[in-house]
């Protein structure tokens, strides 16, 4: 998950339209409770036997952490371990990514599952050190992504159709989807749908779903001042740019809980806001911002370059379209939380209404092609503070049980979409 740091808006009309009304509608309701209790049982058994290996995994990958289009030995190590499972692997997709396909032993269709990789460099830790660290949870969401695959391998008889696993390179300099798509993954594996999980501040062992909603997008721009005093200028009009914005990153642990909480409130604090950082050097003054919805960018925009004329001669570039925001359809979204509440019980699942201001992510560019989920898997341990679990924080010490609650619950959802 990206942090700080920009294609944009002409895309996503209505996603998800062609898909089954709900997993699982060939079966009467009581078949479909008893075939769904029998699913549960072969995951939850399969899942029991490696929970172990997969701890192993992820503190392997913890120690051994590499950076955006850094993750060689990552990208073996994940290689190794799907091929063991007896998936097709390819590698080198868009640089160090992995792709494996596990072929079902019954007709269905072609579902995606979506892993990222990198740890996070020292410029995107707050508070950390002078060296790479898995400080955003992308060794659980691998080692999550590993697990769904051996588990899925073991019940192939139980499987229809594919799930195709993406190992993604580079989400912290968000590069590596588009590479990736750029590759032609999508084309040459031919997903329907696509999912993937992401570390939140959420107690373990609980969901946080998003439909629609997810991240916003960012965009970037530079303003260069000229004639007299232009320094001093640029550090005004930096100024005057960061009180366009309508949120801070929070500053204390007390602040992240109530961040936590707007997350959770429909027309909340944050069903729109504007968040901007400009930073003066010398005479210019680069500025990123996000916004929620995403459509606002043109008119972050006029502001910026409003108030940049007031400071007098300068020029105003934004070279690139804002990246876009990452949107969860409402119908696959939905679809995910009614499952989740009949596998998990309704306790374990929490749907957000708002899109978290100060973070993005590249998987939007996934979404773009085809419709899918995103939900964040709680790794906020019992009787701990909520700076132990929020990503890019030095303080970040993630439940390690949560890896076996993603596993099950996601080995279950894939399972239900790829039935025709």
């Amino acid at each position: 998950m990206r942090t700080s740091e920009g294609p944009v808006i002409n895309r996503r009309a209505v996603l998800g339209g062609a898909l089954a009304a709900a997993a699982g509608a060939w079966l009467t309701s009581t078949e479909a409770a008893s075939a769904t209790d029998r699913v549960a049982l072969a995951v939850e058994a399969e899942a029991a036997r490696i929970d172990g290996a997969l701890l192993d995994l992820r503190r392997d990958l913890y120690n051994h952490p590499e950076t955006a289009s850094q993750e060689e030995r990552t990208a073996g190590v994940v290689a190794a371990r799907l091929r063991a499972a007896g998936l097709d692997v390819t590698t080198g997709v868009g640089g160090h990514g992995v792709v494996g396909v596990l072929t079902g032993a019954r007709p269905g269709r072609t579902v995606a599952y979506r892993a990222d990789m990198d740890a996070v460099g020292p410029q995107d830790q707050i508070g950390g050190g002078p060296g790479p660290a898995h400080l955003c949870g992308h060794d659980i969401h691998t080692t999550v992504g590993v697990g769904i695959a051996e588990v899925l391998a073991r019940l192939r008889e139980r499987v229809a159709g594919r799930v195709v696993f993406l190992f993604q390179p580079a989400e912290e300099s968000l590069s590596g989807a588009a590479a990736m798509i750029a590759d032609g993954v999508l084309t040459a594996t031919r997903p329907t749908e696509i999912h993937a999980l992401h570390c939140g501040p959420f107690p373990v062992g609980r969901f946080a779903t998003i439909a629609g909603f997810g991240m916003p997008g960012q965009d970037r721009g530079l303003i260069t001042l000229t004639g007299d005093d232009a320094a001093a200028r640029a550090q005004r009009l930096a100024t005057s740019i960061n009180s366009i914005g309508t949120v801070q990153r929070p500053p204390t642990p007390a602040d992240l809980e109530q961040l936590v909480a707007y997350l959770q409130t429909p027309g909340g604090p944050l069903a729109r806001f504007v968040f901007v950082q400009a930073r003066a050097a010398g005479a210019t003054v680069q500025v990123a911002s996000r916004c929620w919805p995403e459509h606002r960018y043109p008119e972050v925009r006029a502001e910026i370059r409003r108030r940049a004329r007031a400071e007098g001669p300068a020029t105003v570039d934004f070279p690139t379209d804002p990246f876009p925001a990452m949107v969860t359809p409402q119908r696959e979204g939905q679809a995910l939380e009614r499952h989740l509440r009949r596998s998990l019980g309704t306790e374990r699942v929490m749907p957000l209404h708002a899109a978290i201001p100060f973070s993005g992510e590249d998987y939007a560019l996934f979404l773009d092609h085809l419709p899918g989920t995103y939900t964040f898997l709680g790794v906020r341990a019992p009787n701990t503070g909520v700076e132990t679990s929020y990503p890019h924080f030095a303080t970040f010490q993630p439940d390690e049980s949560a890896i076996g609650h993603g596993v099950r619950a996601m080995s279950g959802w894939l399972l239900s979409r790829t039935r025709l």
